[in-house]
């Protein structure tokens, strides 16, 4: 039995690696950016997983300027900018099922410890909006979880990783100003 389970495991990683491939490959195909040729002329797949993953990192454009928090709906991806520009973290994040409208905010209120509106003790709590009557902020999982989200609930918290969270709370303190794009 234990072989059998063992068996059935490595099928569904190798499963699950072959559908991430092909769906990678797919959106290349869609997006007009296939991969470059190799020195032997066939797609170099890590030269074109690399590009990926740097276009996913890269600041976007029209975020502001000065030091600040860029947060982008579309990638669920927050970037921490420094002095003189200098991205000085990026991740990705889980979004609350409420979003705030893309604009110019800045961090209004913190809070050290509370319990999210989905009831999971979060910290390192960094408020910079509201959307619909709801707050809209950052914030971790004390137990670093990832939120399972009821649709029908309206939460406007941005779930981070804690070591993202805790970079979030060293960084973004009263006043700082937080570009939510597209």
């Amino acid at each position: 039995m234990f072989v059998g389970v063992l068996i059935a495991l490595a099928f569904a990683v190798v499963s699950f690696l072959a559908y991430q491939a092909a769906a990678a490959q797919n959106d290349e195909r869609k997006s007009g950016n296939g991969p470059r040729a190799g020195t032997d002329g066939s797609p170099s797949p890590s030269a074109s997983a690399l590009d990926r993953k740097e276009a996913e990192r890269a600041l976007p454009t029209d975020s502001g300027t000065g030091e600040r928090v860029v947060y982008s709906l579309r990638r669920d991806r927050v970037w921490l900018v420094g002095a003189n520009e200098k991205v000085t973290r990026t991740y990705e994040v889980w979004p609350g099922t409420v979003d705030p409208e893309p604009g110019a905010y800045e961090v209004t209120s913190r809070t050290e410890n509370v319990t999210g509106t989905d009831g999971v003790p979060v910290e390192n709590v960094v408020v910079f909006g509201y959307a619909g009557g709801t707050v809209v902020g950052f914030s971790a999982a004390v137990d670093g979880s990832q939120p399972g989200l009821d649709q029908a609930e309206k939460t406007g918290g941005i779930r981070e990783r804690t070591d993202d969270g805790e970079a979030m709370w060293q960084f973004a303190t009263l006043d700082t100003k937080v570009s939510v794009v597209p």
